[in-house]
């Protein structure tokens, strides 16, 4: 099932997705809900990890900044520190 929604783009960005749609042969409604389908996904994916992030700190799930530069300085040297938990 699908719904409308009618949205308000500058001319210089309907232009680019007037062109886009004609070289892709889709339709720009097609190109607009594929974009914000992903727009929300990597929206929602974000702010899940930023909630989980908080719900560390609450519960005081840290790691020190020392320990995690000294995880970074290690980077590409032999051996590579493992990351700090």
């Amino acid at each position: 099932m699908t719904e409308t929604l009618s949205i308000r783009l500058d001319t210089e960005t309907k232009k680019r997705l007037d062109a886009l749609a004609q070289r892709s042969k889709r339709s720009k409604s097609f190109l607009a809900a594929e974009a914000i389908a992903q727009y929300v996904e990597v929206e929602e994916w974000q702010l899940g990890e930023i909630r989980r992030g908080l719900a560390d700190l609450d519960e005081g799930r840290t790691v020190s900044h020392e320990k995690v530069s000294k995880w970074l300085r290690s980077w590409g040297k032999s051996p590579e520190g493992k990351a700090p938990r």
